[in-house]
């Protein structure tokens, strides 16, 4: 039987009537709660962050709180009531819901709004809903803003629910809580085995690269190899320093792989011809590691490229040394660096003070044996990365096309008047 006979059986020719949200219950606008409000304990308070980082859609209790004092200002939430967000960076987040069913009365702030479902609707039902294409439609007709976007409480009123009998509403709610169930389920086995197999890699991986001092030669990398920092022209936003005929891809940190020592395949610039005299080009096969931001992460670049100032280029090697056992060794090494890297938000290594890093330099036939084994691990590590995303996404799919399937039903028709 397909799921939309399923349906039509559990409607049982009850025809779905579709109300705005604000006919359903009440909605109110949550009022202000900044994060210095925010105590260890206290009163439980939900924030809009928790809205759409929580993996579910209900919760019996919070990960934030505030004072006595604070709370008193906030608007309460009872158990049963669904909390909106109204407000992020990203539209997709607008509008994601939390049903709070916890037995002490919350509080949330001004980018959250209360509903407060009537005997027509369940809270779960319509926290589904929020999910569906045609919710998301919908706020997007009435989502003002371009860096913040908002989609106010009135105008959250406005969008339109399909309401079946509330039979039909809690036969969704267990189909759809069964799929969350089982993706949370899959992701929390497949993340288990993910860590498993990276903490043996990073085992096996600090086993072979560490050495004792008086067993192999020493070296700083300002003994081993010359280097230098890419470049690039100022002011950043210049349109003529990208695309057009003749540009080169544009090496900055965020083209670098995590894993696999490589570049991503296309670079996210492109580095104009005009440009290029201005900034620093590589060649295939040259080792290169960020200094900035999303500090050590390393790559063999497998195509020609012009380098951002970000990264440090590694050339003309002074001592014999496998490339890619000293890219082993280099990103071992800015793993433990970079915890001590100067700055809060942007962490930054200078090129004097990387200059001063020693690594150990075995014998090339160690070093090839070494970078045999490691290679091994890091393949089997890097299929994993790859795959448990990639498995992640087709379950969510699965699920998005069932909840849809679900959530859809037939608008009444408008009659046209003369």
């Amino acid at each position: 039987m397909s799921e939309l006979s399923y349906m039509e059986k559990l409607l049982d020719g009850v025809e779905v009537e579709w109300k705005p949200l604000g006919e359903l219950g009440e909605l109110v606008r949550g009022n202000g709660l900044p994060k210095k409000d925010f105590t260890e304990s206290g009163v439980p308070a939900i924030h809009y962050g928790q809205i759409y980082t929580y993996y579910g859609l209900s919760t019996t209790e919070t990960k934030s709180f505030v004072s006595l004092e604070t709370a008193k200002k906030l608007k309460k939430v009872n158990t049963g009531d669904v909390v909106i967000t109204n407000t992020s960076e990203n539209l997709e987040d607008v509008g994601k819901a939390l049903v709070y069913l916890g037995e002490e009365q919350a509080v949330t702030g001004g980018h959250a709004t209360i509903f407060k479902p009537s005997k027509d609707i369940l809270g779960k039902y319509f926290a589904y809903f929020t999910q569906s294409i045609i919710f998301s439609n919908e706020k997007r007709r009435y989502s003002k803003g371009t860096k913040v976007i908002d989609v106010s409480a009135t105008d959250m009123s406005k969008i339109n629910i399909p309401i079946p009998p509330l039979n039909v509403q809690a036969e969704i709610v267990r189909i759809l809580d069964t799929f969350t169930e089982l993706t949370a389920e899959l992701t929390a086995e497949l993340t288990a085995e993910l860590t498993a197999r990276q903490q043996q890699y990073e085992y096996y991986r600090d086993q072979l690269l560490t050495f004792e001092e008086d067993k192999v030669e020493w070296k700083t990398l300002d003994e081993l190899v010359s280097f230098r920092r890419g470049s690039f022209p100022q002011p950043y936003g210049n349109s003529s320093w990208y695309d057009g005929e003749s540009s080169m891809p544009f090496v900055q940190v965020a083209d670098v792989s995590d894993f696999g020592f490589c570049l991503n395949k296309n670079t996210k610039q492109r580095i104009s011809k005009l440009a290029q005299p201005k900034s620093v080009f590589v060649d295939k096969g040259t080792v290169i590691v960020s200094l900035q931001g999303t500090i050590g992460r390393v790559a063999i670049t497998q195509y020609d490229c012009y380098v951002d100032r970000t990264l440090a280029i590694f050339t003309d090697y002074k001592e014999q040394i496998n490339k890619k056992y000293f890219a082993y060794q280099l990103k071992n090494k800015f793993d433990i660096e970079k915890e001590h890297a100067r700055g809060s938000t942007l962490k930054t290594i200078t090129k004097a003070e990387f200059s001063k890093f020693e690594i150990p330099v075995p014998p090339l036939t160690e070093q090839r044996r070494i970078v045999t084994i490691l290679d091994k691990f890091d393949a089997l590590t890097m299929s994993l990365t790859e795959g448990l995303p990639r498995e992640i996404e087709l379950r969510q799919q699965q699920y998005e096309y069932y909840r849809d399937l679900l959530l859809s039903f037939p608008k009444p028709e408008v009659v046209a008047h003369d």
